[in-house]
């Protein structure tokens, strides 16, 4: 099949906290992965937003609505034919409930990129353009769903080392997907 009737393009799927690794994993995946695919990180989308002052009692919708508008571009760019990594962080249930709505379940790779809270707080510290505390924060509610394609500690790795791993199971994909798993569990 050429790539102009290509059907819908493979989603990797990158979840995990702020500073867990996942725009550097992304970066070596682009560099390793025989076909072509976009990196669509949701740092992105909300870096495209016009720079105003948001009230506070607007930021939570502000932000929510940055992320289905994001989920739906990954949709589009896949259905489209795209190979697509995408950066994110399932902070939130309804974020996966969204993402199990508008992706195609069985052509996304979930991987869980773990690290513990002591290197997150190093790397936070490292970055300065986080804040102190924000994966930790975070870290509960990203992996509560629970099932992934293959999952990774970012702290015991190299990004590279991650890509490689990526890269074979893509080579394997599981069937059921997790996305197909907990579309079951979650939208019967």
């Amino acid at each position: 099949m050429s790539d102009d009737q290509r059907q819908g393009g493979r989603i990797i799927f990158l979840n995990g906290t702020s500073s867990s690794g996942k725009s550097s994993i992304a970066r070596e995946l682009l560099e390793i992965l025989d076909d072509s695919y976009f990196h669509l990180p949701v740092d992105a989308f909300h870096g495209m937003r016009s720079d105003r002052d948001i009230p506070d009692e607007h930021l939570q919708a502000e932000l929510d609505r940055t992320a289905r508008g994001f989920h739906r571009a990954v949709a589009g760019m896949a259905a489209a034919g795209n190979h697509v990594v995408v950066d994110h962080l399932l902070t939130d249930p309804w974020r996966l409930l969204d993402c199990l709505d508008v992706l195609p379940a069985e052509s996304v790779l979930l991987v869980g990129l773990h690290c513990p809270l002591p290197e997150l707080a190093r790397r936070e510290q490292l970055r300065g353009d986080r804040p102190p505390g924000l994966a930790a924060r975070q870290s509960a509610q990203v992996h509560a769903h629970g099932v992934y394609d293959l999952e990774c500690d970012t702290s015991r790795s190299s990004p590279r080392e991650i890509a490689l791993r990526i890269k074979q199971a893509l080579a394997r994909r599981p069937s059921p997907t997790a996305f197909e798993q907990l579309k079951l569990a979650l939208r019967p």
